[in-house]
């Protein structure tokens, strides 16, 4: 029994295999398991986006297909970019230039107004075609500067007071410990233990 996480980005892998590293199946990505797919994520939620990946794949393998769909939520952007976080402002266009433009949009803004939270869902779909989907999120503000190179993506803006740093000033063992992905990805392992899926 393996499972299929149905990403490409190295990074994530990198934080899936830290978190999920003491479970008995061996974890791939799609790429490492040879399966190619356009997926289109059209679903009007983060849940929904995850579950058109994981169900996407798991007719191409007969293995447990994990997916995540996750972003970042400005409250005084309207919860902007949210689903569209990764084609914000265009899917090629950097995150470095992404993460000035929220930063430039609240200009001015006080920290109790630049409130902000990482949101992951997580789902899976078993070889019996039982889906199982988690909900992780981590609160915090919007920085008023980039700041960190541990992370990726939104990282480096997002600030959580609590620490007083961004997530990209983190560990990877903390940043772990007390990310959106972490917590998901930790509520979907007891979930699999408890279906008897894994050790």
């Amino acid at each position: 029994m393996r499972i299929i996480f149905a990403t490409g980005n190295e990074n994530k892998m990198r934080e899936i295999r830290e978190i999920l590293g003491d479970i008995g199946p061996q974890i791939l990505s799609m790429k490492e398991a040879g399966i190619s797919a356009d997926i289109v994520e059209d679903g009007d939620s983060f849940e929904a986006n995850a579950l058109i990946k994981s169900k996407a794949i798991s007719k191409l393998c007969d293995d447990i297909v994990l997916a995540d769909d996750s972003g970042l939520e400005v409250d005084y952007l309207d919860k902007a970019p949210g689903i569209y976080s990764a084609r914000y402002m265009g899917e090629d266009t950097s995150y470095d230039i992404k993460n000035q433009a929220i930063i430039d949009k609240l200009d001015g803004v006080p920290d109790e107004k630049r409130t902000a939270r990482f949101v992951c869902a997580m789902a899976a779909v078993l070889p019996s075609g039982e889906e199982i989907v988690t909900r992780g999120t981590i609160e915090g503000i919007i920085g008023y500067e980039i700041a960190g190179e541990n992370g990726f993506g939104y990282d480096p803006i997002f600030y959580v007071p609590e620490f007083g740093c961004t997530t990209a000033e983190m560990s990877a063992v903390k940043k772990n410990e007390i990310s959106h992905r972490g917590n998901a990805l930790r509520k979907m392992r007891d979930k699999l233990i408890a279906a008897g899926i894994t050790k």
